[in-house]
């Protein structure tokens, strides 16, 4: 027997959760569900963290929390300051009392970890933020530049070295700064004097008047998140999620989100809105006891390092398909994140991301490090992201580590620093009928990819990585079969449409640093073009063993590909089709996103079957085929629009044509 419990904003905890005694809390509903019930939250906002205390057991006997239908429903992080006292001009100050933090307050926690980068002398950010009608501010480093603060117009990304403008610099005028259980201090001849455990922030809030606005400040961690492992089958449908001072979550770390399973299988977060965490907003992370920021707590091994450890010691506590992942995550508009729209390491393998909207993630760039993006997923095994649409995110998606049997399907990336990013994999992975219109479209520090039916509107940069062996895995399985280092290539192109863009507009004064970043496919120049031309070199090597094998180039599979305006083939892939002239760019109109082409008539003779995991080439290193989760042939025929493809145009749109197009997108 099920139960359906009702939550209102009208209800009592003292009450029995039915429709016409609501509970007031979706904590006592949670305390109250069991597999199989259902928590039906009525409209209203709610800021309180979320902490189931059962999970489903099946799934078909989920717990499932969901807003009422038709009914709009805020679970917030963050609580509401009044009470404003006007110290100097624009500048307010609060003082918030220790109570309303408990034993977690986010203006006492830096953002701090493995791989978080800060310049020399630069001072340490905080978990907290302040939002004034629901736009987040910007920390500073002392009390003066709250009254004069820092005016940004533009900022360097740290990986590029792009010059990025910011689009409203008035924003910046919204800063704070806080002090926590701090002695007196001093502004203007007046002393300010916290009361023991509170919290004095400062904020110069322009014109506004914080007294007459809505001010909230983030007070907890996380938002929808089990403190317990394994409580699986839950799913979290229809709300707004925001506010969270969730940590930075690097992949040797416990990696908690604003919303996520820690550490359990089979949930799905669908149709939520979902803004505003610190740091990440979905975590489908790793747990603390495979390592919690080992490399910078005790500097004694790098981080990579404690990463292989987590990979084994994952292993040790359960982890694989019986487990561990299998999540959904579809249908969320997730943005203005400081980190990431969604994480994880380790607990995401064999789940599906797809149909969601995710934008600004990492664009405010108050802090910077080597863990950020859109999507940023390591041990994505058998991971499908599928018909996302991800824009104006510092990186799209990146996928680092054990990206094998992933598939990256029918997404539209455009206006990123950079669109994807697959590093130290060995694959196989399935790239296909995805428009990448980012200036910097693929980075691939990786091996064993295939991209099929692609619009790449933006360079491809390549890099080998000869000094970090990493591990793969038996073929749909989390069983580590070997490790190897990645020399590059391996790599499958059939299809492709490719738009010539300049080095220098995707990486700036960073052009000539990054490698072989063209637009094209020119950066395989010299690779061999077949695997028996990859053993005769191999042969023509000095006996030996492993030492026969370093630096000689694995080989390229390329066919059927197009360039256009300027961008360039492989030199050793047959009967390129190279176009004069051609344009491609991502435009939008309303709540559409459409794809606006003009080719040349020489496009229409171009033709891109459909493929299946037969016609790619076996991966080397992993010694596995491009196979759907189940183990049949991958099956690549279905374009960007939905369309099932037979034969028809290279690139995401089997009908695309010459001259001048626009195409509905998403």
């Amino acid at each position: 027997m099920t139960t359906v419990f009702h939550v209102a904003t009208t209800g009592s905890d003292g009450a029995d959760g039915t429709a016409e005694r609501p509970f007031r809390t979706i904590n006592r509903a949670a305390a109250a569900a069991h597999a199989g019930d259902t928590v039906v939250v009525h409209a209203g906002e709610y800021r309180e963290w979320v902490k189931p205390r059962r999970g489903g057991l099946s799934d078909a006997r989920r717990i499932t929390y969901e807003a009422a239908a038709g009914e709009h429903v805020v679970i917030k992080g963050s609580e509401r300051v009044t009470r404003w006292e006007r110290e100097d001009g624009p500048v307010w100050r609060a003082t918030v009392a220790g109570d309303v933090f408990g034993e977690f307050n986010p203006f006492a926690e830096e953002i701090a970890g493995d791989w978080i980068a800060y310049r020399d002398g630069a001072p340490r950010k905080h978990l907290g933020d302040v939002y004034l009608n629901g736009v987040s501010g910007f920390e500073v480093a002392g009390r003066d530049q709250v009254t004069d603060p820092p005016l940004r117009t533009e900022v360097v990304d740290g990986w590029t070295g792009v010059t990025v403008p910011i689009d409203d610099p008035q924003r910046t005028r919204l800063v704070w700064y806080a002090e926590v259980g701090a002695g007196p201090s001093t502004h203007a001849g007046a002393e300010v004097r916290p009361a023991a455990g509170a919290t004095t922030i400062w904020v110069n809030f322009g014109d506004a008047d914080p007294n007459h606005e809505l001010v909230e400040i983030n007070v907890r961690r996380s938002v929808f998140f089990p403190e317990r492992h394994h409580l699986d089958y839950i799913t979290v449908r229809g709300f707004e999620l925001a506010h969270a001072a969730s940590p930075w979550t690097p992949p040797t770390a416990d990696q908690p989100g604003l919303i996520g399973p820690n550490w359990a299988k089979g949930w799905v977060i669908e149709d939520n809105h979902i803004h505003d965490a610190k740091c990440s907003a979905i975590s489908i992370g790793k747990e603390a006891s495979t390592g919690h920021n080992y490399a910078s707590e005790r500097g004694d091994k790098p981080g990579y390092q404690y990463q292989l450890e987590s990979v084994f010691a994952a292993r040790q506590i359960g982890w694989d398909r019986e487990h561990i992942g299998s999540h959904l995550i579809r249908r969320n508009t997730i943005h203005d994140c400081g980190q990431n729209g969604i994480v994880g390491h380790l607990g995401g393998v064999f789940s599906t991301i797809e149909d969601n909207h995710i934008y600004n993630i990492a664009t405010k760039r108050e802090f910077y490090g080597y863990e950020i993006g859109g999507i940023k997923l390591h041990a994505a095994i058998d991971v499908t992201i599928r018909h996302n649409r991800i824009h104006d995110c510092t990186l799209g998606i990146w996928l680092d580590w054990q990206t094998q049997g992933t598939r990256i399907a029918r997404n539209v990336l455009y206006r990123n620093s950079r669109d994807v990013f697959v590093e130290v994999s060995h694959g196989p992975y399935l790239v296909e009928h995805n428009i990448f219109a980012s200036k910097a479209a693929l980075e691939l520090f990786s091996q064993g990819g295939a991209f099929v039916g692609n619009l790449i509107a933006g360079t491809v940069r390549l890099e080998a990585v000869p000094d970090r062996a990493t591990p793969y895995h038996r073929p749909h399985s989390t069983q580590v079969a070997g490790f190897a280092t990645i020399t590059g290539g391996d790599d499958r192109w059939i299809g492709n449409l490719f738009v010539g863009v300049d080095p220098a507009a995707a990486y700036g004064p960073a052009a000539e640093g990054v490698g072989a970043a063209v637009a094209g496919t020119a950066g395989y120049d010299g690779y061999p073009a077949s695997f028996a031309e990859y053993l005769d070199r191999i042969a023509a090597m000095p006996p030996g063993d492993h030492k026969r094998f370093l630096g000689v180039l694995q080989p390229v599979y390329a066919g059927g590909n197009v360039y256009a305006a300027g961008a360039a083939p492989f030199d050793r892939e047959e009967h390129p089709l190279v176009l004069p002239g051609g344009a491609a760019a991502v435009t939008e109109d309303g709540d559409g996103v459409y794809l606006d082409t003009d080719l040349p008539p020489e496009f229409d003779g171009a033709r891109l079957a459909a493929l299946t995991g037969r016609d790619l080439p076996r991966v080397r290193v992993a010694d596995a085929d491009f196979e759907e989760a189940d183990g049949t042939p991958a099956r690549i025929d279905t374009d960007l629009t939905g369309a099932r493809r037979t034969a028809g145009a290279p690139g995401p749109i089997a009908a695309l044509r010459s001259g001048r197009a626009r195409t509905r997108v998403w």
